[in-house]
């Protein structure tokens, strides 16, 4: 179980998305503002090394950000989220 305990896993949260056209995207810089498609209250999706594992909600821990897991996501019910 040791080894197991020590194996690291990148962990990435999708807030929202967006399209724009690669052209826009390229005019960017610093300052720059990309409007999502999500709102405040709105879920996150948690990812397990590229893998949908949760759902959850964004959580301010001081001047920090996190995320409380609301719900475990299953392979089976994958189709559901899509």
């Amino acid at each position: 179980m040791d080894v197991i305990e020590r194996i690291k896993i990148e962990i990435s949260v999708v807030i929202g998305s967006t399209q724009m056209p690669i052209r826009q995207l390229l005019k960017m810089g610093r300052g720059a503002v990309i409007d999502l498609d999500a709102r405040r209250d709105d879920p996150v999706w948690i990812y397990a090394n590229d893998e949908l594992i949760a759902r959850g909600e964004i959580v301010l821990i001081g001047d920090r950000i996190g995320v409380s897991i609301s719900e475990r996501v299953r392979k089976a019910s994958l189709t559901n989220f899509a």
